[in-house]
Order: C-alpha cells, then sequence, then structure tokens
C-alpha cells in the first residue's frame, strides 16, 4: 500500500545524519514520515504532518535497518558437526569450505533457492533490510553462474566469489583455476553480480593470484571486494588498498602498516565478530581501527561453516562486549558503516531522499541492543517503506 506513512511518538530517532558531532544524529521525541518508499520528513512529533496512515511507536527507538555487507547465503548442506569439533578444541582452517562445495553442486536451484529465502526472512525478522550475498560454493563455471542468479532475485549486492578456495579437481593446478575464474567463470558471472571477491589468505588465494582474478573483475565492470587477514597477517589489506577495493573484511590481524593505508584510504575495514565466535579465533581491535579514523562495518560473515549467525544484533553486541566499540559505533558500523561498505548512499540513514528502510525497537534506546544481548528487540520492521 502506498500513500504517506507518519511513524511518531519516537522515543529516540537514529539518522545517521551526523550534524551537532554525533554521529547517530539521535533525535528526541520525533516523527518520521514516509512517502513512496522513501524518507520525507523527519523533526519534532509536535510538528508532524498529517498522512495516510500513522504508526505509533510508543516512546521506543527507531533505527534506519541494519545493513548486512558481507552473507555467503548460497549453499546446501550443514557442518554443525566441524562447529562442535571445533568447539573441541580443533583449530579452523577454512578447509571445510570444501564441503559446502560438495552439497551446493548437488543440489537444486528449488534447494539452493529456498536456503536464500529462509535466511533472508530470518535476517528481515531481525532488522536487517539491506544484504549483500556472495557466490563462492559453486567453484565451477555453471554453479557459480546459477548461485548468482538465485542470489540476485533476493539483492541488488551480488559479489562474485569464486576465488573462494581451490576446489578439490584443481588442487595440484591452481594457476589453471585463476585461469579459469578470470576467464569462462568470470564471463558466466559478470552479468549477475555487482562486485568480486577473492579470499586472498593462507590455504586460499595469493596476493599475485588474487590481484589477477580483481584486476579481471574490475575489467569486466565489477566492484572490489576482498577477504583480508583473518587467519593471519598477510597482504590483503594492502592489496585492498592498492586497488580501491571498497571494503577489506575480516581484518583480524593488522599491522601498524596496514592500519595506517586503511586510515588514509576510502576502503572501509568490515568486521565479522560472528566468525570469531564461532571458530574461538581472536576478535578484531576496533578500537584501534577506530581510534586511527578508519570507517569501519560490521556485518554477520553469515554461512554454514565459520559463522552460521543471521543476527546483526548479536553482531552489534559482540563488537561492543569484545571488540572495544562503543554502543554508539557499532549500530553507526552496523547501519551507515554497512552501507559504506557497500558504496550505498540510499540505506543506512534517515534523512530525507533516503529508502525508507526502518526499525522500531521494544526498547526505550539503541544502546539495549548490547545492552540486553540475545534478546529479540526488533519489534517492527519496514522495507521501502512497507511494514514487515
Amino acid at each position: 500500500m502506498r500513500g504517506s506513512l507518519l511513524v511518531d511518538h519516537i522515543g529516540e530517532l537514529v539518522t545517521n545524519d551526523g550534524r551537532d558531532g554525533d554521529p547517530l544524529g539521535i533525535r528526541r521525541d520525533a516523527a518520521l514520515l514516509v512517502e513512496d518508499g522513501q524518507v520525507a520528513w523527519t523533526g519534532p512529533a509536535r510538528d508532524a504532518p498529517a498522512a495516510d496512515r500513522r504508526i505509533d511507536a510508543g516512546g521506543a527507538a527507531v533505527l534506519p535497518g541494519f545493513v548486512d555487507s558481507h552473507a555467503h547465503l548460497v549453499f546446501a548442506g550443514d557442518r554443525a558437526a566441524e562447529f562442535a569439533a571445533r568447539m573441541a578444541g580443533e583449530p579452523y582452517t577454512g578447509g571445510g569450505i570444501r564441503t559446502t562445495v560438495g552439497a551446493t553442486r548437488a543440489a537444486s536451484d528449488d534447494d539452493l533457492r529456498a536456503t536464500v529465502g529462509r535466511l533472508r526472512a530470518e535476517m528481515l525478522r531481525q532488522g536487517t533490510t539491506t544484504v549483500e550475498i556472495k557466490s563462492g560454493y559453486g567453484l565451477n563455471v555453471a554453479d557459480e553462474a546459477r548461485s548468482l542468479r538465485i542470489a540476485a532475485e533476493f539483492t541488488e549486492d551480488t559479489t562474485f566469489l569464486g576465488a573462494h578456495v581451490v576446489p578439490a579437481e584443481y588442487a595440484d593446478r591452481p594457476d589453471d583455476y585463476v585461469g579459469m575464474v578470470c576467464g569462462p567463470m568470470l564471463a558466466a558471472a559478470a552479468p549477475y553480480a555487482r562486485w568480486i571477491d577473492v579470499f586472498c589468505e593462507r590455504g586460499a588465494f595469493d596476493a599475485d593470484h588474487a590481484r589477477a582474478i580483481l584486476a579481471c573483475g574490475q575489467a569486466a565492470g565489477l566492484g572490489v571486494r576482498l577477504h583480508a587477514n583473518q587467519l593471519g597477517p598477510g597482504p590483503g589489506v594492502q592489496l585492498g588498498v592498492e586497488l580501491g577495493a571498497a571494503s577489506v573484511d575480516h581484518c583480524t590481524h593488522l599491522t601498524d602498516a596496514d592500519i595506517d593505508v586503511l586510515a588514509g584510504s576510502e576502503t572501509v575495514a568490515t568486521l565479522l565478530p560472528g566468525a570469531e565466535f564461532s571458530t574461538r579465533s581472536p576478535y578484531p581491535d576496533a578500537r584501534r581501527l577506530l581510534d586511527a579514523g578508519v570507517t569501519v562495518a560490521l556485518a554477520t560473515d553469515c554461512n554454514p561453516g565459520s559463522s552460521y549467525t543471521s543476527s546483526m544484533p548479536f553482531c552489534v553486541a559482540l563488537a561492543v562486549r569484545e571488540m572495544r566499540m562503543t554502543p554508539a559505533e557499532a549500530v553507526w558500523a552496523a547501519t551507515a558503516g554497512g552501507a559504506a561498505a557497500l558504496r550505498r548512499t540510499d540505506v543506512g540513514r534517515l534523512t530525507p531522499g533516503a529508502r525508507a528502510d526502518l526499525i522500531v525497537l521494544d526498547a526505550p534506546s539503541h544502546l539495549h541492543l548490547a545492552y540486553r544481548p540475545g534478546v529479540p528487540l526488533i519489534r517492527q520492521v519496514l522495507h521501502n517503506g512497507v511494514p514487515r
């Protein structure tokens, strides 16, 4: 249903407009008008204009919808036993990706579509209104292309991750695999993708292979993203900044030089605390990044192996408890930060002209997202101005 919609009696409105030295742009006793799926006006509740319909927030907090800028939703199979083994002390190496590749290749389109739909609905219930979805569990021409085709049914931010790991059939021929990724696989995948990504890590792709793949993606018109510095120090962050990546993701093990180049660039550091939680690995030091002036985003890394969570509120709570972020910094990173990581200006904020993606909390303040971890605080979600 279109027409105007007024959300009023908002106790705390997070706009992310950055005015008055407050990155969250908090307005008290506020209201918000939606027209044609966009924010048309915000201001004091006493000045609220008339509208065709009304939602009474009842003094609760209203925030922009979460922007999850890193997720792997196109897959089949289950890796719960791998999780249990890690909890018993087995280290995480990324090797389980190949298990998911086998299951994904064997799955039907309908099965893959059902999994993406289930997880996307799960995310929406928890306040995520924008999500990036990667391929990466097909690792051949046909299955990478169909993964992206299915992902594109659910989001406009799709990422070609044919360079997730080298599949078993190319284990002794990594150069040949890179050639296929840069050639027929990229040609088949690019029509369905906005971004290209590489897992630049020991056991996956080195800097030379990553640079070659990303350069081919750029030549095909795709933007650059990069898995970097998750399992240990490495060249990923430096490479990402060199290539003008929108985002380098994980950033768990950073040198001073890595932080310096990030601080001097427009590349976002996207932190994925769900992965550290699920692998019992050290958390990134968000405080170190923020104090250096690096733009930070938070995302779930939702995937069946190393971070099987779809909950951005959970990641906000982890960021505050384990990564030394303030609640305000974590909320900004989960909304405006995610938008910056996707180079989007239409989401992650509640200001006139932005898409009307918002969440009403069952709480008076954004602080409760970290203050009450694990509690389902999302009372209502509007996506494109439509209640969901």
